[in-house]
C-alpha cells in the first residue's frame, strides 16, 4: 500500500477565519484529502490571538500572543521534515528579517508560496500601525525566489512574481457555489439596500462613496448594510451594521439588493483579487465596483457587473439598477454564471491539485 503523503500548511491566522484563507486554499482541502493527501496546519495567531488583533489597545496581550507564535513556528521548524511538502501563505512569521522563512525553505522537502496580496508595500490596518516598522517586507521576496510554485491571484501580482520565479500560477479568490446560493427574487420589498462586505480595516473605502451617497438620497429611499464592521458610522446615512459571522454570512449576503465594491487607486489595490465582488455575484446580486486591477477580470462591464470611475457613474448606476427589476435580473444572473464558470471550486480545483501532484509525485 502507497504511503499516503503530507502537507503542512502554515499560515498566518487560524482555519476558517480570514478571507484570504478561507476563500482560497482552506475551502479545496476536501478535495485535496479525497486526493489521498494527509493535512496538518498551524497558525501563527491563535484563536485567542485572533479576537483582539484588528482591535485597538491590547498591547501586552498582543506582545504575549505574538511571542507565543514565535515559539509556536519554532515547533513547526522542528516538524518540517515529516512532511512531503510545505504550503506557506504570506508568511511563516510577520516580523524583522525572513529568518524563519530561511529556515523553512532550508527544511522542507517541497514548498509553495501562496499569496494574494501585495504585502511587500507595507500596507496595515489602523488598529496596528505602532508594529508597522517590524513588518517584515522582504519575507515576501524571499519566499517568491526561493519556493518551488508560487501561487498568486491577480495578473499584476502573477507578472511581478514571473520576474523572480517562473513557476506561477494564477489562481483568483475562489466561491463555493453550492453554498452561496442565487437569489430567485429580484422584486424590491421596502426600501433597497444597497450593500457592502469586508473588514474595520477596510470599511473605510465606503467612505469614498460619502459624498455620492448623500447626494443619491435625494432620488432614492435606501438602506446602506454594512457587513464586517459593526462600528461603522456615516453620518446622514441610513444605515444598518453588523458584524462578519461565518454561520450566517450567505444569510447576512443574501440582504442586499445592489452590490458595492469601491476601492482607492493605491498600488497594494492591484494585488486584490476582486473577492468582495465575487461574493456578491456568486449570489445573484447585481453588482458595481471600481474600475481598477482585478475587477476588470471579475467584471465584464454592462454583461455581468457594472465598472466605474467616478461619483456620477456610481449614482447613475445605483439609480438604473434601483428602478429597473429586468436590469438588475439581468446582471444579476450573469453575475452568477460568470463566477460559476471561472471563479467556482470546481472550476479551479484541479488547478491546486495540479501543482502538488506535480510536486510530490
Amino acid at each position: 500500500m502507497t504511503e499516503q503523503k503530507k502537507i503542512f500548511f502554515l499560515s498566518p491566522y487560524p482555519f476558517d477565519k480570514a478571507p484570504s484563507q478561507r476563500l482560497k486554499y482552506e475551502q479545496y482541502f476536501p478535495f485535496i484529502r479525497e486526493a489521498g493527501y494527509e493535512i496538518t496546519t498551524s497558525s501563527f495567531v491563535d484563536e485567542k490571538f485572533w479576537n483582539i488583533i484588528y482591535k485597538k489597545g491590547n498591547f501586552i496581550q498582543k506582545v504575549a500572543y505574538t511571542i507565543k507564535g514565535y515559539l509556536r513556528r519554532c515547533k513547526d521548524i522542528l516538524n518540517i521534515r515529516k512532511f512531503d511538502l510545505v504550503y506557506v501563505h504570506l508568511w511563516v512569521t510577520p516580523l524583522g528579517i525572513p529568518f524563519f522563512e530561511y529556515l523553512c525553505v532550508l527544511m522542507a522537502k517541497k514548498l509553495v508560496y501562496d499569496i494574494d496580496d501585495l504585502i511587500f508595500l507595507g500596507h496595515t490596518s489602523d488598529a496596528n500601525k505602532k508594529s508597522k516598522f517590524l513588518k517584515g517586507k522582504a519575507k515576501a521576496i524571499y519566499l517568491m525566489k526561493k519556493a518551488d510554485h508560487v501561487i498568486t491571484c491577480t495578473p499584476m501580482l502573477d507578472e511581478f512574481v514571473k520576474t523572480l520565479n517562473k513557476n506561477t500560477t494564477d489562481i483568483s479568490s475562489t466561491i463555493n457555489t453550492e453554498t452561496y446560493i442565487a437569489r430567485a427574487d429580484y422584486d424590491i420589498k421596502g426600501k433597497i439596500v444597497l450593500g457592502w462586505s469586508g473588514s474595520h480595516s477596510t470599511s473605510k473605502f465606503l467612505l469614498l462613496l460619502e459624498k455620492m451617497l448623500i447626494s443619491l438620497k435625494k432620488d432614492l429611499d435606501f438602506e446602506l448594510l454594512v457587513i464586517g464592521d459593526k462600528q461603522f458610522y456615516m453620518e446622514g446615512i441610513n444605515l444598518r451594521t453588523m458584524n462578519w459571522n461565518a454561520t450566517s454570512e450567505v444569510v447576512d449576503l443574501s440582504q442586499i439588493d445592489i452590490g458595492l465594491y469601491p476601492l482607492p487607486d493605491e498600488p497594494w489595490v492591484y494585488g486584490k483579487s476582486g473577492l468582495k465582488a465575487l461574493q456578491y455575484m456568486a449570489l445573484g446580486i447585481p453588482t458595481i465596483a471600481t474600475a481598477i486591477g482585478a475587477n476588470y477580470r471579475v467584471i465584464d462591464n454592462d454583461k455581468n457587473g457594472f465598472l466605474v470611475k467616478n461619483e456620477e457613474e456610481w449614482k447613475a448606476k445605483i439609480l438604473e439598477l434601483a428602478t429597473q427589476k429586468e436590469l438588475r435580473e439581468r446582471i444579476g444572473k450573469q453575475g452568477r454564471i460568470h463566477v460559476i464558470d471561472q471563479f467556482s471550486l470546481i472550476a479551479n480545483k484541479d488547478k491546486y491539485l495540479h501543482i502538488i501532484a506535480t510536486l510530490v509525485s
